[in-house]
């Protein structure tokens, strides 16, 4: 009981720290991706790999020597960062696609069965739950083009679920029953919900006493983070089509007096922090930004969906500094780690780049990637389309065939997180990777 006494009172001490960059979805709680420790600088090995029971989909947590993951098998992992070892699991009731963040000796996530949870950082206790509204997909009529047309179909290319910033004595999270919600940290208590026109998977971000978080419903909200009121809105993007290509599920980031985001319209913005007022907006000819920015060096880095770029874009003005052709499209958002950006693509491969020049330094894959068990991929890494047109039916049902080839190349759609020196990512195969 003392030992444990003992552990809890460090890790408290560990997690109450100002700035833990590792603590959150990407990097801190503006979202900027910015790491402090540098990335390796030629290709890492494996050090170690932990296999979960279902796909990774969120990004790591890491504070006193302990990497905290979710996954979709239902569980979140506290892990020894330097073996891999558990040292404990929290069971919930559905899958998990929500990035951990870990504050004052809390671990705080969101699960598919609509409970939001805070877990003992040390022992993997809970300490409270509460219940949303209900968790779900994203889903549209005919969505992407899918029949039935009048069909209202989940879509299979909603990834992820909102992951939590932890500030003012509140944890902050989306939900897919519309709401944004402020919780007491301490106690569970709702403080206020915000409720948007369609399912929030974005995830906040917080600078100074404002909350910014995107919806499906195609608006970026600026939210009073302690009343729960509305500042502004600005909207994106319509498919006058078919009503639901777009919408956001790229996190916003905030620096300065700037919030910069991707969205499924195929643009990547940035807005007045105050105001709400479009400063400018880069048009990514039909490619969906399903990732969340990085921004360093007045430097915007993203990666993009269809058109397959991995991009550096200036802060002030929009215009490309480069535009790299990539293999695949990619879903995962950057690291932004020494002079490297770090980033996952869909067919499994974690590439770094030269954030100045853009040049590739080095790249890794998955176990899967390299096998390609499905044979998916074409000799020089591409996607082959007729590998994985399905053949056994004949309307939405085949979305879900073809995502599960595309997945089979253990797929990096989770983003990587830094920390002194070591690269921690998980994968479509339900492994965790420690590299070095």
């Amino acid at each position: 009981m003392l030992s444990i006494m003992i552990k809890h009172i460090v890790v408290a001490l560990l997690v109450s720290r100002a700035a833990f960059a590792q603590a959150t979805f990407h990097g801190d709680n503006a979202r900027t991706g910015v790491y402090r420790s540098a990335a390796p600088a030629t290709a890492p090995k494996v050090v170690w790999k932990f296999k979960a029971g279902a796909p990774i989909f969120s990004s790591a947590a890491i504070v006193g020597g302990i990497v905290y993951i979710t996954s979709d098998d239902s569980f979140l992992y506290a892990l020894d960062r330097e073996t891999g070892a558990v040292k404990w699991k929290f069971e919930t009731q559905g899958r998990i696609a929500s990035s951990p963040a870990v504050a004052d000796g809390s671990v705080y996530f969101a699960s598919y069965d609509g409970g939001f949870y805070a877990v003992d950082a040390a022992t993997g206790k809970l300490k409270w739950k509460f219940d949303t509204e209900g968790e779900r997909r994203f889903a549209a009529p005919g969505i992407h083009g899918n029949t039935p047309a009048q069909q209202v179909i989940p879509d299979a290319w909603d990834f992820y679920q909102s992951s939590p910033v932890v500030a003012r004595g509140r944890v902050y999270f989306g939900s897919g029953d519309g709401n944004v919600y402020a919780i007491d940290a301490a106690t569970g208590g709702l403080r206020w919900k915000f409720h948007t026109g369609d399912v929030v998977h974005s995830s906040p971000a917080i600078a100074d006493d404002t909350l910014y978080i995107g919806s499906f419903d195609t608006w970026l909200y600026a939210i009073d983070a302690d009343r729960g009121t509305e500042r502004w809105r600005f909207k994106t993007g319509e498919d006058p089509v078919r009503h639901n290509q777009t919408g956001l599920t790229s996190s916003p980031v905030v620096v300065g007096k700037t919030v910069y985001f991707g969205c499924r319209d195929a643009h990547i913005y940035a807005v007045d922090a105050v105001t709400g007022k479009q400063k400018w907006a880069f048009y990514t000819d039909h490619g969906w930004v399903s990732a969340t920015p990085a921004v360093r060096d007045n430097t915007l880095f993203i990666g993009t969906g269809s058109n397959q770029k991995f991009m550096a874009l200036d802060v002030a003005t929009g215009k490309p500094r480069y535009a790299n052709p990539i293999k695949t499209a990619i879903f995962s958002s950057v690291a932004l780690a020494g002079d490297l950006a770090v980033v996952g693509t869909f067919s499994g491969e974690l590439d770094a780049y030269n954030a100045k020049t853009g040049a590739l330094v080095w790249e890794v894959m998955t176990e899967a990637r390299k096998a390609d068990p499905r044979k998916v991929l074409k000799p020089d890494g591409t996607l082959d389309p007729d590998a994985v047109v399905p053949s056994m039916f004949g309307d939405f049902e085949n979305m879900y065939v073809m995502m599960d080839k595309r997945l089979s190349t253990g797929s990096f759609l989770a983003s990587p997180v830094i920390d002194r020196g070591m690269i921690f990512v998980g994968s479509a195969e339900g492994i965790l990777y420690a590299l070095r």
